[in-house]
């Protein structure tokens, strides 16, 4: 494969477009990285990059003409040029050398060579490029063997992986997540450069690390990536929270599972029946309270009591520090986290309506998600176990559906409001209106009164008579 051609796979418009330049200009131009990876390995690509011997800014403009782009973004600092074309995004760069200093991933950068623009891959996959010269368009150039290790399914850069993984510490990341995303293997040497320069890490912003992470929580195992990050001591780097979760500890002849391994096998779980990335953030942080509150009984073993709400107050400074977005994403999983363990005591207790009518009432819209989270929480090496727990959730998830067509009381709001309470008894704001608010709530969440206007208000009117109020 390392001579063959591949111009008939290079049908889109640019590519015969950059062609023409290359003849016209006499100048040599090369797509190059993840769009050649993901070409050979059959995966759809919406990332063309073309590195020109050359001004790649130029480049850009000349094609940009010839398809009528109107729009180009030129970044003069990078000597880069991109712009949209039928749904793909192209970049065009000069080819370059880079030269780096120990306290930055930032490179000095000096116009190059293709090959001096290979050297500077992150991976021999990353390096492959073909030519887009009319004189051998579509020929492969791969100096590294980038296609014999996309055969093997291996992760390997092209220098030596220390200086690879020192000169730009987030190629580490990288790594993981290529792995992990195409589910190849990292090369033993190249595992042993990133456990031993773990610690360069401190140089990346964490948006850049949440960015790398992020894509590895959306693999279709996630799992993979997070034993490669936690076994080459990555993870301990920016997420020693979760670390915190590892390991079991044995008294008095009584264990506790190990919930680092644990919170992986809940990911997986749920990665099979969601993409979305918050509720598979839910599923990471969902035990993560569970060091600081395990404790020990000698009567019932080890307890973690609390964890759920310990846990959601975790959340905010674990997404702040990792510089997730603080907004309506991080307050979905936290409540997540925070309900995480209410379906779990109706499966294991008796069921009543008023239980179910509560949890609909806190969880809301989000109910769904909170169950699919919990059914992946359902892990055990008792097969019996879990099917006898999973038939008693199925039955769970039944009584919410009968409860909410019954009642309606998800999302809802007590059929008499405060404006109402005011009216009746001629009050300004005062505790007592929220104190029959609370007691109207709690009235139809218990199942003593219908969610209905009718019922409210009469319960309403005895209520405020043992408040000593009178109705004007």
């Amino acid at each position: 494969m390392k001579n063959s051609n591949l111009s008939q796979h290079l049908k889109h418009p640019v590519f015969k477009v950059a062609s023409q330049i290359c003849q016209e200009r006499g100048v040599q131009a090369f797509v190059i990285g993840g769009y050649v990876r993901d070409l050979l390995l059959d995966r759809p690509s919406k990332d063309i990059d073309i590195v020109v011997l050359g001004s790649g800014m130029d480049f850009a403009q000349a094609c940009a003409e010839v398809l009528r782009v109107k729009k180009v973004s030129y970044f003069k600092n990078y000597g880069t040029a991109q712009f949209k074309y039928k749904e793909l995004e192209i970049e065009f760069v000069g080819a370059r050398k880079e030269s780096y200093t120990r306290d930055s991933r930032n490179p000095v950068v000096e116009d190059g060579t293709l090959t001096d623009d290979q050297n500077r891959r992150d991976f021999t996959i990353n390096a492959l490029a073909i030519s887009l010269d009319p004189s051998n368009f579509g020929e492969l150039i791969d100096p590294f063997g980038g296609v014999e290790d996309l055969e093997k399914k291996m992760i390997r850069t092209p220098l030596a992986p220390t200086q690879t993984y020192s000169d730009d510490p987030l190629r580490m990341l990288r790594a993981i997540r290529f792995a992990t995303q195409l589910e190849f293997q990292i090369e033993n040497s190249s595992l042993q450069a990133i456990k031993e320069n773990a610690s360069r890490l401190e140089i990346i912003s964490r948006e850049r690390i949440s960015e790398e992470l992020n894509k590895i929580i959306l693999a279709k195992i996630p799992s993979r990536g997070f034993k490669l990050l936690f076994s080459t001591n990555l993870l301990q780097q920016f997420f020693p929270e979760l670390v915190a979760l590892y390991g079991v500890d044995i008294q008095d002849g009584k264990s506790h599972k190990d919930n680092f391994y644990h919170t992986l096998e809940v990911l997986d779980n749920i990665a099979e029946h969601t993409s979305d990335l918050w509720l598979r953030w839910a599923a990471i942080l969902h035990d993560i309270a569970k060091p600081p509150t395990k404790r020990f009984d000698p009567q019932i073993g080890w307890t973690f009591h609390g964890h759920e709400e310990i846990g959601a107050r975790m959340v905010p400074k674990i997404f702040k520090k990792l510089k997730l977005p603080l907004d309506h994403k991080m307050r979905y999983v936290q409540k997540l986290v925070r309900l995480h363990l209410r379906p779990i005591a109706l499966v294991k207790g008796h069921v009543t309506d008023s239980a179910v009518r509560r949890l609909l009432f806190e969880a809301g819209d989000d109910i769904e998600d909170l169950m699919t989270l919990c059914n992946a929480d359902i892990t055990s090496k008792n097969e019996f176990k879990v099917q006898k727990f999973r038939k008693n959730f199925d039955a769970v998830s039944q009584k919410l559906k009968d409860v909410e067509q019954k009642d309606h009381v998800r999302n809802f709001q007590p059929p008499v409001s405060g404006e109402v309470i005011m009216k009746t008894f001629d009050l300004g704001p005062c505790a007592e209106i929220g104190t029959l608010k609370t007691q109207i709530k709690d009235a139809i969440l218990e199942g003593v009164i219908p969610n209905e206007y009718e019922a409210a208000y009469a319960f309403m009117l005895g209520k405020a008579k043992e408040l000593g109020l009178q109705p004007v």
